[in-house]
């Protein structure tokens, strides 16, 4: 049972890496991800004497996926739902080659991957995160402008960044457009106001002159439309000086903007319509957050909420 076959398995894990990084056009590191996961799965097909692309069965395939959460290290669901998708490309790949008649893993499924619901930041690490971007620079104008609207509207980066001078109505509104260009309206509150409306009169002009007129909303150091990755790195800069660089990421803004609304009692449709989701079934997880929070409040506060 060995060395031929087990070429033959090498032969053709290295035909599909290079497919997937010449055909497909994958990245470096997704390719390194499929070559991990597919050398663990060849190895596990040698291990029960599966040498042969023939001799492997959609039961062999079935048993593999239990072998991943099986043991005193069981894989993450996330990481077996990776795995997965390597290994049902990996037989496509096969039967359109003609290497194989059918394809043993078209029935294979992932595990279900539980609900991971929203992060958010306090309201006292918002405060903190927000004071860390002040300052009396050009820069620190922008930037504090950006996280107070950030938090303030509860949209998405992509979007704020995409804003145009136009699109503040007297500051007090935005005009946002979000996924399938669909434009919504978000009050924009004093705080956000006050910071904008610094970073309009102060450091939008100097920025400006910096390079060719644009219309853009947010500018960077050179005068062109701020980039969704510049925006990033503000965020990711100003929670380093705020010692939050573990609690923020993408979205954490608009998470906890969703999650503070609703904590102060804004119905979840108002949320809903605020953040731009087609369906109110998007914005109810917030409502798990918000659920999770009150009942720890009522245990910890009510007087016969718990016995002893």
């Amino acid at each position: 049972m060995g060395q031929p076959g087990v070429s033959e398995l090498a032969r053709w894990q290295e035909r599909f890496l290079r497919h997937v990084a010449i055909e497909r056009g994958l990245s470096e590191h997704s390719v390194a991800a499929y070559r991990r996961d597919l050398t663990r799965y060849v190895q596990w097909l040698v291990s029960v004497e599966r040498t042969k692309l023939a001799h492997v069965t959609s039961a062999d395939v079935q048993d593999f996926l239990a072998s991943l959460r099986a043991g005193e290290r069981p894989l993450a669901a996330s990481s077996v739902a990776r795995i997965v998708s390597t290994v049902r490309s990996f037989h496509r790949f096969l039967l359109d080659e003609g290497a194989v008649a059918e394809n043993v893993a078209a029935e294979l499924r992932a595990p279900k991957q539980p609900s991971r619901l929203p992060k958010a930041i306090t309201v006292d690490e918002v405060d903190r995160l927000l004071a860390a971007a002040r300052g009396e620079t050009t820069v620190a104008l922008r930037d504090s402008a950006l996280l107070e609207l950030l938090y303030a509207t509860g949209a998405r980066i992509s979007e704020l960044v995409n804003l145009n001078v136009d699109d503040v109505a007297d500051l007090d509104v935005l005009r946002v457009r979000g996924k399938g260009d669909k434009q919504r309206l978000i009050p924009v509150g004093s705080y956000a106001k006050a910071a904008l409306e610094q970073y309009l009169v102060r450091a939008r002009p100097e920025l400006s002159a910096k390079g060719s007129f644009t219309p853009a909303l947010f500018l960077g150091v050179r005068g062109g439309r701020l980039s969704r990755q510049s925006a990033w790195h503000v965020l990711a800069n100003t929670a380093k000086r705020a010692e939050l660089s573990d609690k923020i990421s993408p979205h954490t803004l608009r998470h906890s903007f969703a999650t503070h609304m609703l904590q102060g009692g804004a119905d979840v449709r108002v949320v809903q319509e605020l953040l731009g989701h087609s369906s109110v079934a998007t914005t109810q997880i917030y409502t798990l957050v918000t659920r999770d929070a009150l009942r720890d409040m009522y245990i910890t506060s009510h007087p016969r909420a718990l016995r002893g």
